[in-house]
């Protein structure tokens, strides 16, 4: 983990606990929606034809649940690149609800249809599968998949981690929390520990389920993985 600790995990946790009845009902997650979460207007630069394309391949922590149009990951990776000089068109491929085997169903698709051939997938799947008590090899083996295919295509990808709430138990944390590390280890993927690392200890930062950052904390998202992505970007000026 990063800076953000156990103590993320104790209030994330907490959130996933009071969650998870619904997330048994396929109700946990529903579609976005516009949210008086309001970034600060920028006039977005224009973004050239030939500029290289990063894919957000996730779930709602991608997808920008009940977030605008502008407020999303997606959006906001694009803005922060641009601040720090970086052209690039940053897609959202984040769907809500998405578990690993989901992700791992669509992939292929995503990238088959991509304007370009993508310059990273950012890629953060697994979330939901906590919620939903899948276990932690389905987890590990579909996106070994996703990253195995990535690699195939030659396509560099910066993993966001997740890592099990403490109200799961000792025996699916020693399963889950190793799944990312060692798949960003084995594939060379650049790794962003914990996706709402410096977001969901603040409660100004998320959205009252406790479990989603706010426009707000998306920001603060974007801005942490933007350095990872310009390290990723080959050729990046």
């Amino acid at each position: 983990m990063r800076t953000a600790g156990w103590r993320s995990f104790l209030i994330y946790g907490c959130a996933i606990a009071l969650c998870q009845p619904l997330a048994a009902c396929g109700s946990a997650e529903k579609p976005s929606a516009s949210t008086n979460d309001k970034v600060a207007a920028k006039t977005a630069p224009a973004i050239p034809a030939d500029a290289p394309l990063v894919i957000a391949f996730g779930d709602s922590l991608y997808a920008g649940y009940q977030l605008g149009p502008k407020e999303g990951l997606a959006p906001q990776l694009q803005a922060a690149l641009a601040d720090d000089g970086i052209v690039a068109r940053v897609q959202n491929a984040g769907v809500s609800g998405d578990t690993t085997a989901a992700g791992r169903q669509r992939l292929t698709y995503v990238l088959d249809n991509a304007k370009a051939k993508p310059a990273l997938v950012v890629l953060g799947l697994g979330g939901n599968d906590m919620l939903r008590g899948i276990g932690p090899d389905q987890t590990r083996t579909n996106l070994d998949a996703m990253l195995a295919e990535l690699k195939k295509r030659e396509i560099p990808v910066l993993l966001t981690g997740m890592m099990a709430a403490p109200n799961l138990g000792s025996d699916y944390a020693k399963k889950f929390n190793p799944i990312y590390p060692e798949l960003a280890s084995k594939y060379d993927a650049s790794f962003y520990p914990f996706i709402l690392d410096n977001v969901v200890t603040d409660k100004a930062l998320m959205l009252g389920d406790n479990m989603h950052p706010n426009a707000k904390g998306v920001t603060v998202v974007a801005a942490g993985l933007a350095p990872l992505v310009e390290q990723a970007l080959p050729n990046a000026e």
